[in-house]
């Protein structure tokens, strides 16, 4: 059994009963007396601490006096939209909320992970698949809802006789995309975290600030790079070059 950190074991000792029913209805193997895992407590408190920011910050808007969080927000917007019209087009605006929330939840998850006695969730390789999959989900999605059934044409190639090659080379290199983003994400996130904590146990003052500061850039490069890569699979799924 993995160790517990405190969020978690209030879990299991307080609200095990719901999890195991629902474990049970999924009809997942799992441990009775601790249903509950890291990762997923952890993901829990970074959504919830997410829905508490946004409720405060959508309470204190100003268009004549913002102040500093929504400034930085307001920062974060404008770059990710600028990198969404760059990528994506004119039709950007359709899917700035995807990328906008995919980035700051990844980007929470990696820098919670800094506070003492919390872990990131994104060390633990079930977030960043799940990431990564709900991403191919809905990148075919929009692609079907933007092109229809001519979406499945980029599957075929530039002529029918090449269909049976271009085919399961297409069908391929869209399922390794979602393997390529979870293990990017979670080999990242997992090799940083173990040495800061590891240089954390060693020195008490200089060197782990060197690491803490590694870590906020490659925490905040990785949720970059994610939700780029996102944009660039919606952007082939709506275009209608295929």
């Amino acid at each position: 059994m993995e160790h517990e950190i405190w969020i978690t074991s209030l879990l299991n000792s307080f609200l095990a009963g719901p999890a195991n029913a629902v474990l049970n209805a999924a009809g997942l193997v799992h441990d009775p007396t601790h249903p509950w895992s890291n990762w997923l407590a952890m993901e829990i408190v970074v959504a919830l601490l997410l829905v508490v920011l946004f409720a405060v910050v959508r309470s204190q808007l100003s268009v004549d006096t913002p102040g500093k969080l929504q400034h930085v927000l307001e920062v974060i917007y404008e770059f990710l939209g600028a990198q969404a019209d760059e990528v994506v087009g004119h039709d950007a605006k359709k899917f700035r909320v995807f990328f906008g929330t995919l980035f700051l939840f990844i980007l929470s998850m990696n820098l919670i992970g800094l506070i003492p006695g919390l872990e990131s969730p994104t060390m633990f390789p079930q977030v960043t698949v799940a990431l990564a999959v709900w991403t191919f989900l809905y990148y075919h999605a929009q692609g079907i809802r933007t092109n229809k059934i001519g979406y499945f044409r980029q599957f075929v190639g530039p002529m029918l006789l090449l269909a049976p090659l271009m085919i399961p080379i297409e069908i391929i290199s869209h399922f390794a995309r979602p393997l390529s983003l979870s293990v990017r994400l979670y080999a990242n996130m997992f090799a940083g975290e173990q040495v800061y904590l590891t240089f954390l146990g060693l020195t008490k003052v200089f060197i782990p600030a060197i690491f803490i500061g590694l870590h906020l850039f490659v925490s905040f490069l990785q949720a970059y790079i994610f939700a780029l890569l996102a944009m660039i699979y919606v952007s082939g799924a709506v275009s209608h070059e295929h």
